[in-house]
């Protein structure tokens, strides 16, 4: 394609100026192509190493280390294992990752070393010891919202310093009161480190708040296959946070399961250009998963028989299930969190198809496997072994949360403590006493007006105190979100924007009084009152 035309005047000789007569100007054309010239060699200097002990030898104490990863889903724990080897040497970490690891696998290895000082994470989920070390006093921890983390990594990496976004405002984000760190002995010693409160504004009629950009020293990335010169390609959702990770460290080191000369991957295919990839090693950890969760078989007859109690608590979170799967249509696009979400789509209306959209990087999520089709890669937000329906698309942690935070999912159902009159909802930590962590629920919340949020929840506490209530006791994860509530009593309307309940159904047997002791606050009553 021609790309430039100029003109270039020549001058005349100084015999001919001397000449009577008209001037000459003599024009000479050059063409110029935007190509690279066909003399010009590919460039081949490799980056790969041949140790991994010698490649991570740059990583020093106090670093930001940024870890790939869901789960154990992607992460790189041939490079994790190596810096292991250097726990005397390399400690104070600031570790960067959705998740702390599991046990001593992961980001585990380097919390049980003693080398992580601080975890900037959105999820603990069941890691107890992570859980023990933060509410003693022993480790710092910065809690964000799992959008809010991949947008904050996405963002250094574009240069753009900070960013406003809607997640967390109204919220203990917002307000800086969740504490980075306890003094030692936890929270009954007081505070050490407070929480980072946000600036906040009106934009649009939406109150947003400003996120700074998270800045990584060095990456820890797993790929599934990488050419010489760092072109990426990550395998379904090992993708994750890797991608903005890669881009964004000023040192980026990939573990590769498969290492190909330059060429063997089409230009279409690459995940990450490998200007970002500074060292190359190959993976050699085996590949683990969580949590291997397979297809019931069709033969349950070495079932262990349920308890009468444990069959009443199926019943009951069933019941929930089968009526929420009724506000959900055909062709919808559905976020379920974790727990009892999960179960709706056993109960979906007949010729109810639904798009599933999980926020580690599905859309098209199906069932689980049969040992068949059990692949490591491909977990859901759980952590749990799935499928992919025709039509799947799977990709990287910021589009997913793209999706989120731009409303294009039609329902998000999530579990729930404790829900307000005007549609508060708090699910993620316990102060003092239990912290798992907001994952990407404080982004599924955070456009209600085009996000449908459905809490399905027991209507009581173990203790049997009332989890609706007129305002939430536990920290928010999203102010005036939530628009219905369905628990094994009754179902509930809520107007978001006036802070009023209304009771549209009861479950058989259950009268309106028993509602009305069993609920924290007042509410009206439909009239024309349907039954679950």
């Amino acid at each position: 394609m021609l790309a430039k035309t100029r003109c270039v005047p020549r001058v005349a000789s100084s015999a001919s100026r001397n000449r009577p007569g008209p001037s000459v100007l003599v024009m000479r054309w050059r063409v110029k192509q935007y190509s690279t010239p066909a003399d010009l060699p590919v460039p081949n200097k490799t980056k790969v190493w041949d140790s991994v002990d010698e490649a991570v030898k740059d990583v020093k104490s106090g670093d930001t280390l940024l870890s790939g990863g869901f789960g154990l889903c992607g992460t790189a724990d041939t490079l994790i294992g190596a810096l292991a080897k250097r726990k005397e040497s390399v400690t104070g970490l600031t570790a960067v990752s959705n998740n702390a690891g599991s046990g001593e696998q992961g980001l585990g290895k380097l919390l049980h070393n003693g080398q992580i000082d601080k975890m900037m994470a959105s999820y603990i989920g069941g890691n107890k010891y992570f859980e023990n070390l933060y509410l003693t006093g022993q480790i710092s921890l910065e809690l964000i919202p799992q959008g809010t983390l991949v947008g904050r990594l996405n963002a250094h990496a574009a240069g753009v310093p900070a960013f406003f976004t809607p997640t967390g405002a109204s919220t203990a984000v917002e307000l800086g009161t969740i504490p980075i760190r306890y003094n030692e002995g936890g929270m009954s010693k007081g505070v050490a480190i407070p929480g980072n409160k946000k600036e906040a504004r009106e934009i649009n009629g939406r109150r947003v708040i400003l996120e700074p950009a998270i800045v990584g020293d060095v990456a820890f990335i797993h790929a599934w296959k990488v050419d010489e010169v760092g072109n990426c390609v990550f395998r379904y959702t090992a993708n994750n946070f890797s991608a903005p990770m890669a881009k964004n460290a000023k040192l980026t080191i990939v573990e590769a399961e498969h290492i190909v000369p330059i060429g063997s991957i089409s230009p279409n295919a690459i995940h990450v250009p490998g200007i970002y990839i500074d060292r190359i090693v190959r993976a050699t950890a085996p590949k683990v998963i969580e949590f291997t969760t397979l297809a019931s078989s069709s033969s349950s007859a070495n079932a262990t028989p349920l308890t009468p109690e444990k069959k009443a608590a199926q019943e009951q979170r069933h019941r929930i299930a089968r009526r929420a799967a009724r506000e959900i249509k055909d062709g919808f696009h559905v976020n379920l969190g974790i727990g009892m979400p999960t179960l709706v789509p056993e109960f979906l209306e007949p010729g109810v198809r639904v798009w599933l959209q999980s926020e580690n990087g599905i859309l098209g999520m199906g069932p689980y496997p049969t040992p068949e089709q059990l692949d490591s890669d491909i977990i859901n937000a759980g952590k749990e072994t799935v499928t992919l329906l025709p039509g799947a698309s799977v990709f990287d942690s910021n589009e997913s949360f793209s999706m989120i935070r731009g409303g294009h999912i039609d329902v998000a159902i999530l579990g729930a403590m404790q829900v307000s009159a005007a549609g508060d909802i708090a699910n993620f930590m316990i102060p003092g006493k239990m912290v798992k962590g907001i994952g990407g629920a404080m982004d599924l919340v955070s456009n209600p007006d085009k996000t449908k949020v459905i809490a399905v929840m027991e209507h009581c506490a173990r203790d049997g105190s009332p989890k609706i209530l007129q305002e939430c006791a536990l920290p928010l994860t999203g102010a005036r979100t939530v628009s219905q509530i369905i628990t094994e009593l009754a179902v509930f309307d809520v107007d978001r924007h006036a802070g009023e309940l209304t009771l549209i159904e009861t479950a058989p047997g259950v009268t309106v009084e028993e509602v009305k002791a069993k609920t924290g606050c007042e509410f009206k009553v439909a009239g024309d009152l349907g039954s679950m």
